[in-house]
């Protein structure tokens, strides 16, 4: 079917690789390994490297009694994250990167 989702991420992704120079593309599913970023690549998301593991230092040091304490405390340890904090782990990005190149795509810390 020519309108479904598979089909349309393929068209994005031609779009972006002929109008952006610095274009990444990515596997638009499981059977397609033409994409350069990897596939299951936590160790490049900013949220995964670095704010989960604040957030869950500052919000999960104490068992929560339900879902909403949880909620809070997850909510105040974002506010209390830096602008620093932040600048810093996206600053890193790109040395995560390189890293990752450097293991063929596999583990790195």
């Amino acid at each position: 079917e020519r309108g479904a989702p598979g089909h349309k991420a393929y068209e994005v992704q031609d779009f972006l690789r002929e109008n952006c120079p610095d274009f990444i593309s990515v596997d638009s599913h499981w059977r397609n390994s033409t994409g350069e970023w990897p596939p299951n690549s936590p160790d490049l998301s900013p949220l995964d490297y670095s704010i989960w593991s604040i957030l869950e230092e500052k919000a999960c040091s104490k068992p929560h009694p339900n879902l909403e304490s949880l909620k809070k405390a997850l909510k105040k340890a974002w506010k209390e994250i830096t602008l620093e904090t932040l600048i810093k782990t996206v600053d890193d990005f790109p040395k995560r990167l390189e890293a990752c190149i450097a293991a063929n795509g596999g583990y790195f810390e």
